[in-house]
């Protein structure tokens, strides 16, 4: 069933009806009344966005596990932009990028720690040995105790999602 399917009057009495409790639970959270109200926002637009109908017998329920994954997406970006402004810092003035590249770098970076997020845990840990550490498949295999065929399905997998990512 798609969101279409949903009548509207159910999405408009959904707002109207708990769009209040969503930005105070949201305001108590983030003690701060404009993120709350944006997270709010975003959470309704998250909402209408699925394209699935969403089971409404349990509307605060539903609200609030969108808006709790909306604000662990804001954390995250957060986190990826502090270490990314944190790695430019020292660099002297003229080699320090433009806001526009830092936007697009940043917008690369989120899109990076996204895929990654979305990978198996042993694919992360093996695809980061081997991107970041350096290491090659067989001492990847040695270090981890595991098969070199092993290894290569799972670095297949990641450069599958990098692909996907792009």
């Amino acid at each position: 069933m798609s969101l279409a399917a949903v009548p509207s009057e159910s999405i408009a009495a959904l707002y109207s009806g708990h769009h209040g409790w969503l930005h105070a639970w949201l305001r108590k959270k983030l003690g701060c009344s404009h993120r709350a109200a944006d997270l709010a926002h975003d959470t309704f637009l998250r909402l209408l966005g699925q394209r699935t109908a969403p089971d409404l017998s349990e509307p605060r329920a539903l609200l609030a596990h969108i808006a709790k994954g909306l604000m662990i997406d804001q954390w995250r970006r957060r986190e990826v932009e502090r270490a990314y402004l944190e790695a430019i810092a020292h660099l002297p003035e003229p080699e320090a990028p433009s806001p526009e590249t830092r936007l697009l770098v940043l917008e690369a970076l989120y899109r990076i720690e996204a895929m990654l997020r979305s990978l198996p845990s042993r694919t992360q840990e093996i695809f980061l040995l081997a991107q970041l550490d350096g290491l090659t498949y067989v001492q990847i295999a040695e270090q981890l105790g595991t098969s070199l065929a092993t290894v290569k399905r799972h670095m297949r997998a990641g450069f599958l999602a990098c692909m996907a990512a792009v």
